[in-house]
């Protein structure tokens, strides 16, 4: 069996390797309606509607890798300012400066070059001008404190090294009364309660296809209770099959490292969460 990840610049650069080939992909064969690498369904349109979605240029990169509506648990309203963790090809960038209008402000942090050249040249094709995407690491985001609103975040905690570093932060640049919303790969149940170790668990998984890096539901209000968070909630969205763990992260491979009853444990253990927490007033 391979060795897990562990070391965080390893981690980190092989997410960004993996993102980075991802929207170059989407760049060239995947606009709103194409179907050629992007499945029968666009996981946009999944998410926001197509009636969302056709609203948008028709060239524009659309493509996301989300597996919730973030936007609709952050109820944006006009005139705030919000920032988006990890904001891809910018899409929930974009939609939320619409929600937040002229007087609003929507910022997005993202670590990889590509999906920051692909979300300036969308803004551009949209029309935006009330936002601003970012180069940096969301376990430091380069705001000053308490510049936002409303963080939203859309499948991204999960590839971070250190989640108690991002919450931190997080909290940090949040008003007094902010709220985060975000939706995350997250464990339902104890990952001591599998017939494998946490360990051998994560090896059969992927980093860059967000399972590997997820936290137990415990764990996710843990983290967030120790960085100052209040009204923690979480609510599972989605659960995921063995046959989409395989099909949704390329681990067809990766799984057969586990014996066969570790993976039918894992069969509705891993899901998709929207998760609400607020910066006391």
């Amino acid at each position: 069996m391979s060795q897990p990840l562990s070391d965080p610049n390893e981690i980190k650069a092989v997410v960004r390797e993996h993102y980075g080939n991802a929207i170059q992909c989407a760049s060239g064969c995947c606009g709103p309606t194409s179907t050629s690498c992007c499945g029968p369904t666009s996981t946009e349109v999944a998410l926001y509607g197509e009636a969302t979605i056709a609203t948008l240029p028709a060239d524009m990169v659309t493509t996301s890798y989300g597996c919730g509506n973030s936007l609709a648990l952050a109820q944006l309203q006009p005139g705030e300012k919000a920032l988006d963790l990890g904001s891809g090809g910018g899409l929930e960038v974009l939609l939320a400066a619409r929600q937040v209008g002229p007087e609003g402000f929507v910022y997005g942090l993202d670590m990889t070059d590509a999906m920051l050249e692909t979300a300036r040249r969308n803004m551009e094709k949209a029309g935006v001008t009330n936002a601003s995407f970012l180069k940096g690491d969301i376990e430091a985001i380069p705001l000053p404190d308490q510049t936002v609103d409303v963080i939203i975040s859309n499948c991204v905690i999960n590839l971070a090294p250190d989640k108690s570093q991002v919450l931190g932060d997080a909290f940090r640049v949040l008003k007094p009364g902010g709220r985060l919303a975000v939706s995350d790969i997250v464990f339902d149940g104890e990952l001591a309660d599998l017939p494998v170790s946490e360990a051998e668990l994560r090896t059969a998984l992927s980093w860059a296809h967000c399972f590997a890096g997820a936290l137990t539901m415990a764990d996710y209000r843990r983290l967030l209770s120790a960085a100052g968070f209040v009204d923690v909630g979480l609510e599972v969205t989605k659960r995921y099959t063995v046959a989409d763990l395989r099909a949704e992260s390329d681990g067809a491979e990766l799984l057969t490292s586990l014996p066969d009853v570790a993976v039918a444990a894992l069969d509705g253990r891993i899901t998709s969460c929207a998760i609400t927490a607020r910066r006391p007033a």
